[in-house]
């Protein structure tokens, strides 16, 4: 009978001892790392295993780098669709301001040209806002927010910071009715101011533009021609914008030539007026001589019947 062999079989010989094998190795790493930084001869083979390995590492970070990416993406698209969603509101909150704004700038340009133009009479005018328009399609007619309370009175003119808008004919205790000069039944003394030949232009009414009356064919009147007011009917003073002449018909055939106008001032935009104090009144017209001092005017007196 054998004896049973108590040796540690090789397969299962372990060697060195762990603390042995760990201080090896680590005089090694040392060994190493000394003389690559003295002499760096493991630089080419950084470099090699880096190019070599960039591409595993690119394939690794990939999923992150998506996934980041598509995280980043609907978090921006969030935000931005939030982001607008806040400028509408305000937008929508600001709307009115912004509107308003353009509408107020220039409300206060004609309110200092009305200023301007106030000054230039002495004060002795009265500035007026527009309640609203006459009830009447047929008729052009403002009412104002001042009446004889503020002593307006009747006949009195009526211009913007532009030139003549129209005159009182009604005044009550804290309004004033406005006719504007291009009702039919309203009338206004001109004169050219190229030229200096009067007129007098009337208005049409509703949809029609004012024109010159009883004017003669050969009369000094061209189209872009500005008429101003000529102070002869004592209502307004002298020099006040009131249209443009826009076209000239001369008819051979015609009495009168047939001349069309647009008003300057905002007869049917401007807010605030201002309403002329009346001047002083005119001496009145004298009358007409009769009999043998009468001047002829084309028209024969009839001579008395002989007596036999």
């Amino acid at each position: 009978m054998r004896p049973i062999s108590v040796d540690t079989p090789a397969f299962f010989n372990r060697g060195p001892s762990p603390l042995a094998r760990l201080a090896f190795f680590g005089l090694l790493a040392l060994v190493l790392l000394f003389t690559d930084t003295r002499y760096r001869y493991l630089e080419n083979v950084r470099h090699a295993t880096a190019t070599v390995l960039y591409p595993l590492q690119r394939a690794l970070l990939m999923p992150g780098a998506a996934l980041g990416y598509v995280g980043d993406y609907f978090g921006s698209k969030r935000e931005l669709a939030d982001e607008n969603t806040l400028l509408k509101r305000e937008l929508v909150a600001t709307g009115p301001a912004s509107q308003g704004y353009a509408l107020a700038q220039r409300e206060n340009l004609r309110l200092k040209a009305l200023l301007d133009l106030r000054e230039q009479y002495g004060g002795a005018a009265t500035a007026v806002q527009v309640l609203y328009a006459g009830r009447d399609p047929f008729t052009q007619k403002l009412f104002v927010d001042k009446g004889s309370n503020a002593g307006i009175e009747a006949g009195a003119g009526v211009i913007d910071e532009t030139g003549v808008v129209g005159q009182v004919t009604r005044v009550f205790p804290r309004m004033s009715e406005v006719t504007l000069i291009t009702d039919r039944d309203q009338a206004v003394p001109v004169a050219v101011e190229r030229s200096g030949a009067r007129s007098v232009m009337f208005g049409n009414g509703t949809g029609r533009a004012p024109d010159l009356r009883f004017t003669a064919p050969s009369a000094d009147l061209q189209v872009g021609d500005r008429l101003v007011t000529s102070g002869i009917d004592g209502t307004y003073p002298p020099g006040l914008a009131v249209a443009e002449i826009t076209s000239v018909v001369r008819d051979t055939g015609q009495m009168f030539a047939r001349i069309a106008c647009k008003p300057l001032a905002g007869v049917d935009r401007s807010e605030y007026l201002l309403v002329l104090a009346r001047p002083t009144s005119l001496p009145p017209r004298p009358e007409e001589p009769t009999g043998a001092g009468a001047v002829r005017k084309g028209i024969r007196l009839k001579a008395p019947p002989r007596t036999r």
